[in-house]
């Protein structure tokens, strides 16, 4: 018997015995074994989570505490479903869309998966960078920064690619740097807990409770945008949309659809079968929401109470106050649309110029920012997009420089290298599976290889401008809008009798998973149109189309009838 073989026995005799001896023991248990729930950790407290806690914090306030950990339940809902329906069968869940749901969905989700680790691979790079060259070695070259965090990335996935002890190993560093993030994070808020402005604590755990405020612009913002009299609809819409956008990266980077097919194969890799399905469950309940919770939680608080409903520090003073490019920039970006409402597109063209302006049409721009009214001034001053150099800044008064660039700089690198791992570990599995090949072929480095350089070279020269934090935004509505793929085929995968045989929940308990997994197939379509929606004409009509011929298309070729069907115990090679 392997090593391997050996470990997975011994694991099976603690739980065994551990259930023997009550719910306590068994709780030590499993919190002992876990791993594949850190895992999904390390790429949810990613640059999507951040990125949409900040802006959550700056347009919403305190009010939407309730949104991130809601959609993480309803993922959580889903993930425990495709670990029901893997540790119950031990089959490849593509092979197993394939061959008793519908080869369409199969494709759809293995291709969505591939499409979403290279798309958000951009925004952790992004991140990661912005981390090192603002917060912890200002001056240093972006380019520099990328290969670090490429090179790191690299190195640590080699490992899990070694065997059972790379995988270990590999699954302790993700501990670290999950402790690492959640730690940080926690420090900060802490701090400003018993700092003489303190926080408002009743008010921060009102915002868990549900409310209407997603659909309208927080009361806080109310009062500055009705002070700009006619132009107060003009910036209600600069409120409201970025608000939606944000509200849907913060769900759709909750549980997304590379998230979805990294945890069977992680099951799998590890030799886990039906045994182990409560221990799977509490994994995610643990290893995943606990920290989740707790990083974007403090996230937001941090971002709120620094600047939801207050100007940019330099922006309406005339004080020595220093001002970064990409806050002055986005500051006169707001100002210019503004005028383009009151001059019209034509008029603010012959009068200013276009971008390669004269200096003397540049000087009259400026002089024109400066005459808007000044409630007009302090709206773009409120609404310009902070990077996480403007958080750990704003920080600096309550904390010190050293906790607030310091400590803040390592959560987020953190971040942003955990989650750079995994989608470069998801691209491995799903080009194997894409393919036929094994996990510890040559493909898999591939795969990985891939997805880094798609998030190194796309975080360099696809996104120039802007506040680095900001690109997680568009690439997170491209993901939410893949998300019901991976959701509708797992309602199917738990409804399938010829896939599950005598493992499909009935009674009371199906009718309990049915519930749950409706809310979830629920939310996830109604982020997703809403996603497609937000978008141009050109895109949306890309977007619906795409996913209605998904829909027709898994109908028509629907899986037929396999000899092995109902072979509800079978079992694969997992190439570990």
């Amino acid at each position: 018997m392997s090593s391997g073989e050996n470990r997975l026995e011994e694991e099976r005799a603690l739980i065994s015995d551990a259930r023997g001896k009550g719910p306590l023991a068994t709780l030590a248990v499993y919190t002992k074994l876990s791993g594949p729930g850190w895992l999904q950790s390390a790429i949810t407290l990613g640059g999507g989570s951040l990125g949409g806690s900040l802006y959550l914090g700056v347009l919403l306030g305190y009010g939407t505490m309730w949104l991130q950990p809601t959609a993480m339940i309803l993922g959580i809902v889903m993930l425990s479903a495709i670990s029901y329906v893997t540790l119950s069968t031990g089959r490849r869940p593509f092979e197993a869309i394939n061959s008793e749901i519908s080869p369409v969905l199969g494709w759809a989700w293995l291709i969505g998966t591939m499409m979403a680790n290279m798309v958000w691979c951009m925004p952790q790079f992004s991140l990661g960078t912005g981390a090192l060259m603002q917060n912890l070695f200002p001056g240093m070259e972006d380019w520099l920064a990328s290969a670090i965090l490429f090179t790191l990335a690299t190195i640590v996935v080699w490992s899990y690619s070694s065997g059972n002890k790379g995988v270990q190993l590999f699954e302790w560093l993700l501990k670290i740097l999950v402790g690492i993030v959640v730690l940080s994070f926690f420090a900060v808020v802490l701090r400003m807990t018993f700092s003489s402005e303190g926080l408002p604590w009743s008010e921060i755990l009102a915002g868990f409770v549900p409310n209407g405020l997603f659909l309208k612009v927080s009361p806080k913002l109310e009062s500055s945008i009705a002070a700009t009299g006619q132009f107060s609809e003009f910036w209600r819409n600069q409120v409201f949309n970025p608000q939606v956008a944000t509200m849907i990266t913060a769900t759709a980077t909750a549980v997304g659809i590379n998230m979805t097919f990294l945890m069977p194969y992680s099951l799998l890799r590890k030799k886990w079968d039906k045994g182990f399905r409560g221990l799977a469950i509490f994994d995610l309940s643990t290893g995943l929401f606990i920290p989740y919770l707790l990083a974007t939680s403090c996230v937001v608080i941090a971002s709120a109470s620094q600047f939801h409903g207050r100007p940019e520090a330099g922006i309406l003073s005339a004080d020595a106050t220093p001002v970064a490019n990409n806050i002055r920039s986005g500051v006169n970006g707001l100002l210019d649309t503004r005028m383009k409402e009151e001059l019209g597109p034509e008029k603010f063209l012959q009068q200013f110029g276009a971008s390669d302006r004269s200096d003397a049409q540049t000087g009259a721009l400026q002089e024109a920012r400066n005459n808007l009214p000044e409630a007009d001034r302090k709206m773009a001053a409120i609404l310009v997009k902070r990077d996480n150099q403007q958080l750990a800044g704003a920080l600096e008064h309550l904390s010190g420089k050293t906790i607030a660039h310091v400590v803040f700089g390592i959560g987020v690198l953190a971040m942003a290298v955990s989650t750079i791992i995994i989608l470069m570990l998801i691209n491995g599995f799903a080009l194997c599976e894409a393919l036929g090949h094994e996990a510890t072929s040559n493909t898999f480095r591939v795969g990985c290889l891939v997805a880094g350089i798609s998030g190194a070279l796309g975080s360099l020269f696809l996104w120039t401008g802007g506040a680095k934090a900001w690109l997680v935004v568009p690439t997170s509505m491209f993901g939410a809008a893949l998300l019901p793929i991976a959701y509708v085929t797992f309602f199917c995968m738990m409804n399938s009798k010829r896939l599950l045989g005598d493992h499909m929940p009935s009674g009371l308990n199906r009718l309990k998973w049915n519930l749950l997994m409706m809310l979830a197939v629920s939310f996830a379509v109604t982020v997703s149109v809403i996603s497609i929606y937000q978008s141009d004409s050109t895109k949306q009509l890309v977007g619906f189309g795409a996913l209605g011929a998904i829909v027709v298309l898994s109908v028509i070729f629907r899986a037929k009838p396999s000899v092995t069907s109902n072979q509800s115990d079978s079992s694969v090679e997992t190439g570990s």
